[in-house]
């Protein structure tokens, strides 16, 4: 099922390669959704060191990363406004462990404050940040084709 969509949306692009080299809000969320693992009821956050990587899947959605190869795909219950002009983001956890269901992500401005109330966190996803980024890297890849036979190069 993971291989179906995510070739669906690999030719899907493809065909649209021509409109620009970046994908829309919509294009990205599916990709992470289809390198998400099962639902997890909680995760463990390092609270010293705290989430420095994250990234807005739109209004709904985000990703953040304990380590470059080891994140979670985190889904709101409902609409979570200021995550894309948010510059910082806290999650509400207890002792590290962030609990699905029970525990929010507060988008935050550039001086700590909030941005809107916080979002409630509705499911979490392990990441395969490796299978991720290859994901992205085969999406960027030029497409070399050979000329057809006869094709002479326009004179200046």
């Amino acid at each position: 099922m993971r291989i179906a969509v995510l070739s669906a949306l690999v030719a899907s692009l493809a065909a649209c390669a021509h409109s620009g080299p970046s994908l829309d809000t919509a294009q990205r969320l599916e990709i992470y959704r289809a390198h998400a693992g099962p639902p997890v009821a909680s995760f463990q956050i390092n609270r010293v060191a705290g989430v420095t990587r994250w990234t807005p899947l739109g209004d709904q959605a985000l990703a953040i990363w304990n380590t470059p190869a080891q994140g979670y795909l985190l889904e709101f219950r409902a609409r979570c406004a200021g995550l894309s002009i948010a510059s910082s983001i806290t999650i509400s956890n207890s002792m590290g462990m962030v609990n699905a269901r029970l525990d929010s992500v507060q988008p935050r401005a550039a001086n700590g404050s909030a941005i809107s109330q916080p979002c409630r966190i509705s499911s979490a996803r392990p990441l395969d940040g490796r299978a991720l980024s290859e994901a992205k890297r085969e999406l960027r890849q030029a497409s070399v084709i050979d000329r057809p036979e006869g094709v002479v190069p326009e004179e200046e």
